[in-house]
């Protein structure tokens, strides 16, 4: 453990999200996704939530400021304007995080695949919940942001 350093911020997750640059997508998905067959990899959350997972992550990753939308999630089969549970609380995340006024995009279902499918990193949570899968733009850290 270390201070500062949110727990869920395994060492594979920070590495990953370390390595990352500028532009890169790390997919945070639920438990049903089907990460381990798209190619990037897989970093396993079993015991967190996708909000609680997206939570720790923004707590170190900047996202991008000019890639809109800097996040997406993924529509809903057949109900493509409903905001499923775990979205909304996404949107409360990016709101604790103040990020309130950044625009958190959607995505048909094999957009959001072939997306993730070209993450840097999928991020695979214990979310049970269908529809808890967001994927994050990296941006930059500026040396006054540090």
């Amino acid at each position: 453990m270390l201070k500062g350093i949110h727990p869920l911020l395994t060492a594979d997750l920070l590495h990953a999200l370390r390595s990352m640059g500028h532009g890169d997508v790390v997919a945070v998905v639920d438990a049903n996704f089907p990460a381990a067959g798209l190619g990037p990899p897989v970093i396993e959350l079993a015991g967190a939530s996708a909000p609680e997972a997206l939570h720790a992550i923004l707590t170190v990753l900047p996202l991008d400021e000019v890639a809109m939308p800097p996040a997406s999630t993924m529509e809903v089969l057949d109900a493509p304007q409903s905001v499923p549970a775990p979205v909304a609380e996404f949107a409360a995340v990016f709101t604790r995080h103040g990020f309130d006024d950044v625009e958190i995009g959607r995505l048909p279902r094999r957009d959001f695949y072939q997306q993730a499918r070209e993450a840097f990193a999928i991020v695979r949570t214990g979310e049970l919940r269908p529809y808890g899968n967001i994927l994050l733009v990296k941006g930059v850290v500026n040396r006054y942001d540090a």
